[in-house]
């Protein structure tokens, strides 16, 4: 592992887990423990590079841009430095934007090294669908990760994939994790992401407290960030009303006609 041999841990203890972009290894460096996520190759991950989560990023320099277009061999290292750096920027970014995330330490050689959460008894936390929830239980954790969408949306940045598989229960409380994926809220499709990693929750925990999946944060959420008044602690309800009112398709005609007989008369013609 390049962190053992660049000094920066001391030990691998072992494997925490193999998921479908990388393997998470519990290490120790002197007294402290942490993971260290050891991204694939490209070639060996499940979860590829998709149109829909890569669109919309924002790429610093031009040339990087140019080349990760191409197929050539500096473009699939430019790409892979890209799907790694988003997550190690999107962790930084919302951890000092309040959102419950696991703190990064460093990012050396492809690997990045974070602080372990854990649960009650000081092994590594659970993951959401390893856990039974009481409806009350899952009622609150709904409406702490709706909280923690927004968090997110106000800094800019949709998780992507967020569900059960990729939220911990430690022993202070919920932690969000894996972020590759993660898009900007300025992207083209961004609002269907938002939407569908909100729905992902709302399915998991309305097993538990049917009424959340009659929920609609997503749209109510979406609505306040595109009016520019959703703020961290924004009061949310989960409902959302569509307009009922119907265009007056004759007014707009109207005034189609108005606008082209102005523009019409300001270049010298007459009715």
């Amino acid at each position: 592992m390049p962190l053992l041999q660049a000094d920066l841990i001391d030990e691998v203890v072992g494997q925490l887990q193999s998921g479908k972009e990388a393997e998470v290894y519990v290490v120790r460096t002197g007294d402290v423990y942490r993971c260290a996520k050891v991204y694939k190759e490209a070639n060996q991950r499940t979860f590829k590079h998709r149109t829909q989560y890569t669109e919309g990023r924002q790429v610093r320099s031009s040339r990087k841009a140019r080349a990760m277009d191409s197929n050539s061999r500096y473009g699939r290292q430019e790409r892979e430095s890209e799907w790694q750096n988003t997550e190690v920027d999107a962790l930084f970014l919302l951890g000092g934007a309040g959102v419950q995330v696991p703190q990064a330490h460093t990012f050396y050689e492809g690997v990045l090294l974070l602080e372990i959460v854990t649960d009650a008894d000081g092994d590594p936390a659970p993951r959401l669908n390893d856990v039974d929830l009481t409806p009350d239980q899952a009622r609150e954790y709904h409406k702490f990760l709706m909280r923690q969408a927004v968090l997110m949306l106000c800094a800019g940045i949709i998780h992507g994939d967020l569900s059960e598989f990729n939220v911990l229960v430690g022993h202070k409380g919920l932690v969000i994790i894996d972020f590759p994926q993660a898009v900007q809220a300025t992207a083209n499709n961004a609002f269907g992401i938002f939407e569908r990693d909100l729905k992902q929750l709302a399915a998991f925990f309305g097993q538990y407290a049917p009424e959340i999946l009659a929920t609609e944060y997503p749209k109510e959420i979406w609505k306040l960030y595109q009016n520019g008044k959703l703020k961290p602690d924004s009061p949310l309800t989960g409902r959302f009303q569509q307009s009922g009112k119907k265009a007056d398709v004759n007014a707009v005609l109207s005034e189609i006609d108005d606008a082209r007989d102005e523009a019409m008369e300001r270049r010298g013609f007459r009715k």
